[in-house]
């Protein structure tokens, strides 16, 4: 697996998760190095000093540390889904900017002591940035009949919004196509594909062959 690009991870976190599920979707293979963010190894640090995930190294040496990046790379290896073509950045640019800065308040509001955080308001905020995505899910999905490019930057976000109180977006929430836009992707095969747990990468050990097989029907 020497030769195959490596690809730093969290399992949790959603830029890495949208960056596996692109690699998954293209069917490019990678060596998965699984970490912990609050124990990065030096390996990573080493080639992106700012720490954070996904980090992928293509056997030529380029890095590619943002996760819109590594989609957009492993997608122009293989698109066999013609995920390029449905790609709003207008849209994911707003979810990366404000619909982030919202949530991290939401979600984490001690980590910010400083700005006296509304926990209510920034939900507020998170809820009014879907709203418009509700007009748009007429057929399932903001790609259409089936997941695309758009949905898979998005959903990963969209997803911790509901785990900050799963209560309150599933019986609260007034957005009936959006709840259930979240849910479908929980059950996605290539969410749940890419979702597998992996022992940690430890400098220079327990690297993994990725994507994982697909299940036989």
């Amino acid at each position: 697996m020497t030769q195959l690009p490596q690809l730093y991870s969290f399992r949790r976190c959603p830029y890495a998760m949208r960056a596996r599920l692109a690699v998954a979707v293209a069917e490019v293979p990678v060596v998965l190095r699984e970490i912990l963010l609050r124990d990065k190894p030096q390996a990573m640090l080493a080639l992106s000093p700012k720490g954070t995930v996904p980090v992928l190294r293509l056997p030529s040496g380029e890095v590619i540390d943002e996760s819109r990046a590594v989609m957009d790379w492993a997608l122009a290896q293989n698109d066999p889904l013609h995920w390029l073509a449905n790609k709003d950045e207008a849209l994911i640019d707003l979810f990366d900017t404000d619909f982030k800065h919202h949530l991290d308040r939401y979600k984490y509001a001690t980590r910010y002591p400083e700005e006296a955080v509304d926990v209510g308001e920034q939900r507020d905020h998170c809820a009014q940035l879907l709203q418009p995505l509700e007009a748009r899910l007429t057929h399932g999905w903001l790609g259409g009949a089936a997941p695309a490019y758009t949905d898979v930057a998005l959903l990963p976000f969209v997803r911790q919004f509901r785990i900050a109180d799963k209560l309150w977006f599933d019986e609260h929430l007034d957005l009936p196509k959006v709840r259930a836009w979240v849910l479908r992707f929980l059950d996605w095969p290539s969410f749940l594909r890419v979702m597998q747990k992996y022992p940690l990468y430890l400098d220079g050990e327990q690297e993994h062959a990725f994507p994982p097989a697909q299940e036989s029907p």
